[in-house]
């Protein structure tokens, strides 16, 4: 599918712009999932000013969406209408002084990890386990092996849909179970706090959840992360397994037979597929566990 070109008009009203416009740009090498179909515009701003002065002049009835890693995103076949809004190298800069890091938002969560692990800051570990951006992990509370981004934040700066700048607390966020109450706005930047710590026993518990990881996932494989989120007091993977989806395809796509709560592109499965095949997982599990699961990837675009 291909959309009208609107980068034209939207660069007309925006002489000032500095960052990059494109038109039509597939989003499948974007995302972790290797499918889906393209964005009718990209936005690539040079800062947070640059975004600022962008959606502060963009007509309001245009969609945005803002994308990281495209770990945790199914992007639907026919694409995504409205503007993609990529964050670009400014987005990447990380701080360190004394126990606080000051972190972009487009900054890997993995990076951060190993970042915080050279200055001897504790607990930063469980970021070693997340594919994703820190932009991506202030949205969902994102959180793996025993952590979560709730526990190690201080405060973030996003700007929000009229172009303003917006400063937030802990207690602005609304943190819960891999969710932030805080909406229309993009985060920029975040500052956290460690505890100083023994450089070698972080690095060690760094290994330790990374071949965790790699013993109990599906990495290096084309996948989404998790695919549900789990019910209060129940594992997601265990209601799957129950009711005997782990193996379960659906053309190209597969529900991972190595952790049951992944779903895999086995080559060339349309997101379509992906997305077919959680729906029947998710009516399996209720038939059989009396249980609906939630959605934890983002599925975004037009089927």
């Amino acid at each position: 599918m291909t959309f009208p070109d609107i980068t034209a008009n939207l660069a007309r009203s925006m002489p000032e712009l500095r960052g990059t416009l494109l038109a039509n740009v597939p989003l499948a090498p974007w995302t972790w999932f290797k499918a889906g179909g393209p964005a009718q515009a990209v936005f690539q701003p040079e800062d947070a000013e640059d975004l600022g002065y962008f959606l502060a002049r963009l007509d309001p009835s245009i969609p945005i969406l803002p994308i990281g890693q495209g770990s945790n995103l199914l992007v639907r076949d026919s694409g995504v209408e409205g503007v993609i809004i990529a964050l670009g190298p400014s987005f990447n800069t990380m701080a360190i002084e004394g126990d606080i890091v000051t972190v972009g938002a487009g900054v890997a969560d993995v990076k951060l990890a190993s970042a915080a692990a050279m200055a001897s800051l504790a607990g930063f570990s469980f970021l070693r386990g997340i594919p994703g951006s820190i932009g991506g992990a202030l949205r969902m509370n994102a959180g793996a092996f025993g952590g979560e981004i709730k526990d190690i934040f201080i405060s973030c700066e996003g700007i929000d849909r009229a172009g303003a700048t917006r400063r937030f607390a802990a207690a602005d966020m609304g943190f819960s179970y891999r969710h932030s109450a805080v909406k229309d706005v993009i985060f920029t930047r975040a500052n956290f706090a460690g505890r100083p710590g023994d450089q070698a026993a972080i690095r060690a518990e760094m290994a330790e959840i990374a071949q965790a990881r790699g013993a109990t996932q599906p990495v290096n494989t084309r996948t989404g992360g998790s695919t549900f989120r789990n019910p209060p007091g129940r594992k997601a993977w265990e209601l799957i397994d129950e009711a005997s989806c782990r193996g379960l395809a659906l053309g190209d796509a597969q529900v991972s037979e190595l952790h049951c709560n992944f779903l895999v592109n086995r080559g060339n499965a349309t997101s379509a597929e992906l997305e077919d095949l959680g729906e029947e997982v998710r009516r399996r599990v209720l038939n059989t566990c009396g249980v609906m699961l939630e959605w934890e990837i983002e599925r975004v675009g037009v089927r």
